[in-house]
C-alpha cells in the first residue's frame, strides 16, 4: 500500500485500471455522455466545480478550475462558483444547476433534497434531454468521487499519472 509524501505529490493507491479495467469504460461512457452538446461545456465545469468543493476534494476543484481556465473561462466566474447565490456572473439556467447539484450532494434535514419547486425551476430552463445530461454531469462526479476521496489522486496531473506507482 502507498502512502502520502509529505510533499503530498503521490496518491495514496496505484491507478485502479490494472485492477478494474472495467472502469475506463465507464468513465469514458459517462464522459463521452457530458459532450453530448445539450448543455454547454461551461455549465458542466462550474456545475463540477461546485461539487468538488462541495465535497472537499483538492483533486475536483484544481481539476475543474484548469479545464475552465483552459476553456477561456473569465476568472472572476470560477472564482465566483464558491459563493455563486449573490455573484452576479451567471446565468438562470447556471444558476439552476448549481443549486441542483449542492440539491443532491447536501443533506436536507427538513426534506427532500431535490424538492418538486426545484424541479420545475429547473424545467423551466431544460428539456427533458437537458436534464438528464445535467444528472450525467452530477453522476459524473458522483462515480470518482470515492476514488477522489479515498485513493486521493494527484492534483493536476493528468489521468494515469495521477496515482502512486
Amino acid at each position: 500500500m502507498s502512502t502520502p509524501t509529505t510533499t503530498g505529490r503521490r496518491s495514496r493507491m496505484p491507478n485502479p485500471l490494472p485492477f478494474l479495467p472495467e472502469m475506463a469504460e465507464v468513465g469514458a461512457g459517462l464522459h463521452k455522455a457530458l459532450q453530448n452538446g445539450v448543455i454547454p461545456p461551461a455549465t458542466i465545469g462550474l456545475l463540477q466545480l461546485r461539487a468538488g468543493q462541495i465535497l472537499g476534494s483538492t483533486y475536483f476543484t484544481i481539476r475543474e478550475t484548469a479545464n475552465l481556465r483552459r476553456s477561456g473561462e473569465p476568472e472572476e466566474r470560477i472564482t465566483a462558483v464558491a459563493t455563486w447565490r449573490d455573484a452576479t456572473y451567471f446565468t438562470d439556467a447556471e444558476r439552476v444547476a448549481l443549486e441542483l447539484v449542492e440539491a443532491v450532494l447536501t443533506p436536507n434535514p427538513s426534506g427532500e433534497r431535490v424538492p418538486d419547486e426545484l424541479y420545475a425551476k429547473a424545467s423551466a430552463h431544460y428539456d427533458d434531454k437537458a436534464m438528464w445530461s445535467l444528472i450525467m454531469a452530477i453522476a459524473h462526479i458522483g462515480f470518482f468521487t470515492p476514488a477522489a476521496l479515498i485513493a486521493k489522486p494527484i492534483p493536476g496531473m493528468p489521468p494515469g499519472q495521477n496515482y502512486s506507482a
